[in-house]
């Protein structure tokens, strides 16, 4: 009889933050033979996403194909794979026209980025392009509709034609990864609903007010348009521009009419998820009044719904010797995987015996307001009430942190930390989220203390400001090395891990580019 493969790793990740820790992975996954499962949200609804959203429905699908090109193995820089690699990256330009221009290089095959790109794996790519220019006519209405191309992902284009030839998401996952070279028996990249329709997701602030799709929660392009919640006998329901189906609000007919007038927003869409080509910045957002307190998915008339995750998600759940929540945004690329129904069963009956939070280097808009900034600790309470939520058990309404009693019991009810969260690896720097060893101790949280390097930007007044801390690549593995068992001649001492290069003789160090965002 052959041997039993290893378990593998699961990482639950959103898409550039946890791109810069591939490598990382990578060298865990050689190190523990087995495959490595990459879970990635699709409720992106900004950027290029959002044209393609817009004119075709299905899918935020930028996170994906950003991992699937991070997994490209490396090569030489004039070879074949290089080249596909930078078209899959490419974007179009911020002018219309130039854009519209280049996109048509592409699709007719006159572009520079098809140079060293063989011929039969050019007309591959090229049939996949082709349906999509004809599928975009098709649905043009000029002037009122067309596709605007400025700074449209290629690889987010190709992904969207490859979609709509089969029908099926995960078979354009698994073309474009075919193509690009990724081995796709050890390093899988699966969406965390495997779906041809849109899946946009809200936020509940503490104030009482709500903030509808992704990328107005993670990063909007304009300011923040809270949305009161709507004081009606179905609180889920957030209608157009805010308006509350209520017997005070306007009446219905005014409600269908707001549908109606905007041929960009069918009956029954919320036109703020399907703004044209949504832009933003990652940086320089404003803060938010109060904290998040919770997630949700909406169909297409904002109501709540739970759509069940991928079965392969739940599959490699289940066959997990550890799962790892990766540095990210948390409420847009950590829990929009976790709140599906069954991703909180598997991760608690998962036979995994190690739940790793990588903490991130730096607190964001959604881990704010800069007077009530969360502490590792609401991180974990944050993963673990969207793990029961999962469940169907109130995660958001269960209680935080009970201290112990004075004989020393956890009181009950308490959120079980420990079925979602056993591990933190966490930098200590100016602007990381405050560890407090104590308090993670009684919820049953092992730490792990790395050393970073700073994040530095320069001031207004030419002054260098740290933003945070970033983690050394080569400390990283050392310490998922120590939780998982593997512990080579790295030293642990009182949770911290020592400074000295204790990798094997002959490894090659990583490079160290990663950063958290």
């Amino acid at each position: 009889m052959g041997s039993t493969p290893n378990r593998g790793l699961v990482v639950f990740s959103g898409g550039s933050a946890a791109n810069n820790l591939v490598d990382v992975f990578r060298i865990v996954r050689q190190s523990k033979a087995c495959v490595l499962s990459y879970i990635i949200p699709i409720s992106d609804n900004g950027g290029s996403s959002s044209e393609l959203i817009r004119i075709f429905g299905g899918p935020g699908i930028g996170d994906v194909r950003s991992r699937l090109v991070r997994l490209i193995p490396d090569c030489p820089p004039y070879s074949e794979r290089a080249a596909i690699k930078a078209l899959f990256n490419y974007r179009l330009p911020a002018d219309a026209a130039t854009a519209h221009a280049e996109w048509y290089s592409i699709v007719d095959g006159t572009s520079d980025l098809w140079r060293s790109i063989t011929p039969a794996k050019k007309e591959l790519i090229r049939s996949f392009f082709n349906l999509l220019n004809l599928e975009i006519l098709k649905r043009a209405r000029p002037p009122a509709s067309t596709f605007d191309f400025t700074s449209a992902s290629v690889g987010n284009l190709f992904l969207t034609g490859a979609r709509l030839f089969s029908g099926s998401f995960e078979s354009a996952i698994y073309l474009l990864g075919s193509i690009c070279g990724v081995q796709s028996d050890v390093d899988r990249v699966i969406p965390a609903i495997n779906s041809n329709f849109s899946h946009h997701i809200s936020a509940s602030l503490a104030s009482g007010a709500v903030i509808v799709g992704q990328n107005s929660i993670s990063h909007p392009s304009e300011a923040t348009a809270l949305q009161p919640r709507p004081g009606s006998r179905r609180p889920s329901l957030l209608l157009a521009d805010g308006i509350d189906d209520s017997e005070d609000s306007a009446s219905s007919d005014d409600v269908k009419a707001t549908y109606y007038e905007d041929e960009d927003h069918p009956p029954g869409s919320l036109p703020t998820l399907r703004n044209k080509n949504i832009q933003f910045s990652k940086s320089h957002n404003e803060d938010l009044p109060s904290r998040i307190t919770r997630i949700w998915y909406i169909n297409p008339y904002g109501q709540e719904i739970r759509p069940p995750a991928n079965p392969r998600v739940l599959e490699a759940l289940h066959d997990a010797q550890a799962i790892i929540y990766s540095i990210g945004s948390l409420y847009t690329s950590i829990i929009p995987s976790l709140i599906l129904r069954g991703v909180g069963q598997a991760i608690v009956s998962s036979p995994a015996r190690h739940k790793i939070l990588i903490l991130n280097g730096s607190l964001d808009r959604e881990t704010g307001p800069p007077d009530d900034p969360f502490t590792a600790a609401d991180f974990v309470t944050a993963i673990t009430r969207a793990g029961e939520e999962s469940r169907g058990r109130g995660g958001a309404s269960l209680p935080t942190f009970i201290p112990r009693s004075a004989a020393g019991q956890l009181p009950s009810p308490a959120l079980p930390y420990t079925s979602y969260v056993t591990h933190i690896l966490h930098l200590d720097g100016p602007g990381t989220p405050k560890v407090d060893r104590d308090r993670l101790a009684e919820m049953g949280i092992d730490t792990l203390r790395l050393y970073g390097r700073k994040i530095t930007v320069a001031g207004e007044n030419g002054d260098e400001v740290t933003l945070g801390m970033k983690y050394d690549s080569t400390a990283l593995v050392q310490a998922l090395e120590v939780v998982l068992g593997k512990k080579g001649d790295a030293m642990l001492r009182g949770g911290e891990l020592s400074r000295r290069n204790t990798l094997d003789p002959g490894r090659k160090r990583i490079p160290d580019t990663n950063t958290t965002s």
